[in-house]
């Protein structure tokens, strides 16, 4: 039973290409590569977690972050998004080229949605976990008043402040950050990636959304062919 298409017979809705005035969906052309970069960005910036400093001796040792270890801007905001951004983009670019009869089909818009959901999922849980990292602050050799010197997160473990105080003082006080020893310099290095991966998995989740609409519209209306 073919379902009526809400654009009407004198506009056809395409999958990854939009006609004029059609702002129901964005050009999977333009959302495709977009979560492209932006996937290879949160790779990067997650792999580059693991080698505070710039170097791997600290990974070598263990003395890595459990967040920053969990490299949940590989599999999340990565791997994930990149699968999605892939079909995306290869069925976008398909849909523009003369003579392409297969682009418009209704299991390629079914196939977006799902990897599209999977992307945001996966740009959730990357952004929930980079939150908690940026929160938690980085693992780091500090002085510690009781014990003396040792491995550990100061800004987490800082007793006797309430958690809202303790993040506030730890992310804009930047006197504080002096208070690791080593690796040197980890504090930025730990706040300026999880933040970008912040960024990143935020702007993944808002094309992902964009992109599950736009499956979903294409399976509704069944593009609307021969309409």
């Amino acid at each position: 039973m073919d379902i009526p298409c809400p654009w009407g017979k004198e506009r056809k809705l395409t999958f990854g290409k939009v006609s004029p005035g059609d702002g129901q969906a964005p050009p999977s052309r333009i959302v495709g590569p977009c979560l492209l970069v932006l996937g290879t960005l949160s790779v990067a910036a997650s792999v580059l977690l693991l080698f505070p400093g710039g170097t791997w001796r600290y990974l070598a040792e263990g003395h890595i972050s459990q967040h920053a270890k969990a490299v949940p801007g590989i599999w999340g905001g990565g791997i994930a998004v990149l699968l999605a951004a892939t079909h995306i983009t290869a069925v976008g670019w398909r849909c523009g080229c003369a003579g392409c009869s297969d682009c418009g089909t209704r299991r390629n818009a079914f196939v977006s949605a799902v990897l599209s959901k999977l992307a945001l999922l996966g740009a959730a849980a990357c952004f929930v976990l980079s939150g908690v990292g940026l929160t938690n602050g980085p693992l780091c050799f500090y002085n510690a008043t009781d014990h003396g010197p040792l491995w550990g997160y100061p800004f987490l473990d800082a007793g006797g402040q309430e958690p809202d105080i303790r993040v506030e003082n730890y992310l804009y006080d930047h006197h504080t950050w002096s208070t690791c020893l080593e690796p040197a310099g980890v504090v930025a290095w730990n706040v300026i990636l999880f933040s970008l991966l912040l960024l990143v998995s935020a702007a993944e989740m808002v094309l992902a959304s964009l992109q599950i609409l736009n499956g979903c519209l294409g399976c509704l209306c069944g593009f609307c062919e021969g309409k």
